[in-house]
C-alpha cells in the first residue's frame, strides 16, 4: 500500500525524491521507480474519474485500432488538480536529465525551465491537443510497444503512476520497456508498479555508451497481458498533440 502522507502535497512528494539516485537509473536503464507520488485514496479518486466522460476529449479502443486490447482516455483541459500538480512538480525535476541526454547525443535541447513555456512552443508549432491519459485495462487486455510521440516536438521522458495495487486489484499488467542497443539485440526491462509509485521511462532514444562515444538507443514500451482484475494508470506526457 501507498505510505505517502496525507499530509504532504504531490508536490513536495516529487520534491523529496532522491533525484540523484533517479538520474542515474535513467542513464543505467532508461527508466527509474519513483517513491509513492499520490495516496491510495487520491489513486482511488483519479481512476474513478474514469466514468465521467465529459472530462475527456477522446476515448480510444486499442483493439479496434490494434494498439493491443483495452482502453484509454485523454483529458480535456484544464486537468484535475492532482494531475496538473504532478505534471508542473516532475518537468522540473526531468529537465535536467534531457538537457544532459541532448547534449551527449549533440542534439538541440529547446526545452525551456517552464513546463507552461515548452507547452506554449507546442502550441505554436501546431501541437495543441492534451496528452494527459487515465488508462483502464481488464482481464485480458494488453498494450503493444510503442512511442508516444505526437509531433516533432518531443519531451525526451514521461512518468506513468499506478492507481491500483498489484496482487491485490489485478495481477499481470506489468510495465514493458524495450530499447534497441546499437548493433546488439534488444533489452528488455519489466516492472511492476506499485500504487501510487511514478515509473519515470524513455519516451523515444536515450544515450548509450558505445566505441564512437554516445549513440542514440531507440525504446518503446507497452504493458502485458492483464490475467485477473481490474488495472489503472494515469500517463503523464510533456508535450502536446498535433
Amino acid at each position: 500500500m501507498v505510505t505517502a502522507t496525507t499530509q504532504a502535497h504531490p508536490r513536495e512528494r516529487v520534491a523529496a525524491a532522491d533525484w540523484a539516485t533517479l538520474a542515474e537509473e535513467m542513464n543505467a536503464h532508461g527508466c527509474a521507480l519513483t517513491g509513492p507520488l499520490l495516496t491510495a485514496d487520491e489513486c482511488r479518486s483519479i481512476s474513478a474519474l474514469y466514468d465521467e466522460a465529459a472530462l475527456f476529449r477522446s476515448t480510444i479502443d486499442m483493439e479496434r485500432l490494434r494498439f493491443g486490447r483495452g482502453q484509454y482516455r485523454y483529458f480535456h483541459r484544464p486537468f484535475p488538480a492532482l494531475v496538473e500538480e504532478l505534471r508542473q512538480a516532475l518537468y522540473p525535476r526531468l529537465l535536467p536529465i534531457a538537457r544532459d541526454w541532448a547534449a551527449k547525443l549533440g542534439k538541440p535541447a529547446p526545452w525551456p525551465d517552464t513546463l507552461d513555456d515548452w507547452l506554449d512552443m507546442c502550441h505554436q508549432a501546431g501541437q495543441t491537443k492534451s496528452t494527459q491519459i487515465l488508462l483502464r485495462y481488464r482481464d485480458g487486455d494488453w498494450n503493444a510497444l510503442h512511442r508516444d510521440l505526437y509531433g516533432d516536438l518531443v519531451f525526451p521522458m514521461q512518468v506513468v503512476v499506478g492507481l491500483d495495487e498489484p496482487g491485490s486489484d489485478y495481477s499481470g499488467g506489468e510495465f514493458l520497456l524495450v530499447e534497441q542497443r546499437p548493433r546488439a539485440q534488444s533489452r528488455g526491462t519489466v516492472t511492476l508498479l506499485p500504487q501510487g509509485h511514478g515509473l519515470i521511462f524513455t519516451t523515444r532514444d536515450r544515450p548509450v555508451a558505445s566505441a564512437r562515444g554516445w549513440s542514440a538507443a531507440p525504446v518503446r514500451h507497452g504493458v502485458s497481458t492483464v490475467r485477473r482484475g481490474r488495472r489503472h494508470t494515469l500517463g503523464l506526457v510533456f508535450h502536446d498533440a498535433a
